[in-house]
């Protein structure tokens, strides 16, 4: 029996690796963007400790240098914040390009298998012509045979 050999089986092969390699990137930068989410929140954390301790140093006993150290420290954390919140929307920025590298690695993948699939196809129906053609020729050669023997 013949074996079917798909010509482009290195070339898929490689589409696969590729594919892979880009949900690896895709899942990197997702780490990363939930890491840096993760940093933002105990930023704001942090602000809101802050904030509840200006609040508690205004309402007690005035101490000036507290206050505004608190002050400076709260307004320290929007800036933290604010560059924390750039960093995520340059990751997440990164994080659409992965998802569009996926996205194009399976299209090529799914593209090749579809080839290989129909090649296949071709390769079982010219299979079956073959098939055919020799049980055309083995009938023949039998109605030949009882012909001439009669």
């Amino acid at each position: 029996m013949a074996k079917f050999i798909y010509r482009m089986e290195n070339i898929l092969n490689i589409k696969y690796k590729m594919e892979e390699q880009a949900k690896q990137e895709y899942m990197t930068v997702r780490m990363r963007l939930n890491e840096a989410e993760e940093e933002l929140s105990a930023l704001q954390v942090r602000k809101n400790d802050y904030f509840d301790t200006y609040r508690k140093l205004v309402s007690e006993r005035l101490n000036v240098l507290d206050i505004e150290e608190c002050k400076d420290a709260i307004i320290l954390m929007d800036q933290y914040i604010d560059a924390q919140n750039q960093v995520i929307k340059r990751i997440e920025l990164e994080l659409e390009a992965a998802i569009a590298k996926m996205n194009e690695a399976m299209q090529e993948r799914k593209i090749h298998e579809k080839l290989k699939e129909n090649q296949f196809e071709i390769f079982l129906q010219e299979l079956n012509q073959e098939e055919m053609k020799e049980i055309d020729q083995l009938v023949s050669y039998q109605y030949n045979n009882t012909s001439e023997d009669e």
